[in-house]
């Protein structure tokens, strides 16, 4: 009820057992154009996010997201990229607030930054229930994929961290997970009612939840045109067609793994 990621129900390993030993591979010695596209992936969709909802005053973060993102796609040193992203989170995360409608109840969702464990507040419960989901259904993707979605290339694996799954959900977050933040409040579809605040804590309500879950998976269902296939597919098959993009850099069909970004 928390929101974490506790397992899902899967069938016989992959058997493309050279793409997960080339991953693995690659893991060892170290992808940093990977790591790179990622974060620059996440940085370019936040600032879209800004761009599209924000109502005034977001004009320099705009710009110092798209300096930013153009920063991460040259930096090639993971410490680096880590504070390119952590400088980007607290630049977009001060906007947040900002795209929330006129209407919507301001003491109830009061947001100032990003507080994780645990949320202390209905929006960044929101945000950890979203990106909870998120992570599950890119981990299944990685796993349609063939991949191991506990190797990554920016996220470094440890016990029980999905950092593959995480690299991949990083241009995702805006597009899936806080999007639909701003649909559940901006539309009214959560108020008050469905949070339960303890121990400094806030999480959803069961029938709260299941009114989360529904627009998270309306969200999931929207399709769009895929700027590198050409075709309209909904968020969730794209999920897998990214993973399968990757899937391909590492075994030498492409090039170079292109985040999917909006405009």
């Amino acid at each position: 009820m928390g929101g974490w990621f506790s397992g899902i129900a899967t069938g016989m390993p992959p058997k493309n057992v050279e793409l997960r030993m080339r991953q693995h591979r690659a893991a060892a010695i170290g992808a940093p154009s990977l790591a790179a596209s990622f974060v620059a992936g996440k940085i370019r969709n936040s600032r879209t996010l800004i761009r599209r909802h924000a109502r005034k005053g977001a004009g320099a973060a705009v710009d110092q997201l798209a300096e930013l993102a153009k920063a991460a796609d040259r930096e090639r040193g993971l410490e680096s990229l880590l504070g390119l992203e952590g400088t980007a989170a607290r630049i977009y995360f001060s906007c947040f607030a900002e795209l929330l409608a006129r209407g919507v109840d301001r003491p109830t969702f009061a947001f100032d930054k990003r507080h994780r464990r645990p949320p202390t507040d209905p929006v960044n419960a929101l945000l950890s229930f979203f990106y909870a989901l998120l992570i599950k259904d890119v981990t299944v993707a990685a796993l349609a994929a063939g991949l191991d979605p506990y190797v990554g290339f920016y996220h470094r694996p440890r016990f029980g961290r999905p950092a593959l799954a995480l690299d991949l959900a990083e241009e995702f977050r805006s597009l899936i997970a806080d999007s639909t933040v701003l649909t559940v409040i901006n539309t009214g579809a959560l108020g008050e009612g469905d949070f339960v605040r303890r121990g400094g804590a806030v999480s959803l309500t069961g029938p709260g939840r299941r009114k989360a879950l529904a627009a998270y998976e309306r969200r999931m269902r929207t399709e769009l045109r895929h700027p590198i296939f050409q075709y309209t597919a909904s968020y969730r098959r794209t999920l897998e067609l990214q993973a399968r993009l990757l899937a391909a850099v590492l075994v030498g069909d492409i090039a170079r793994y292109r985040p999917l970004t909006t405009r």
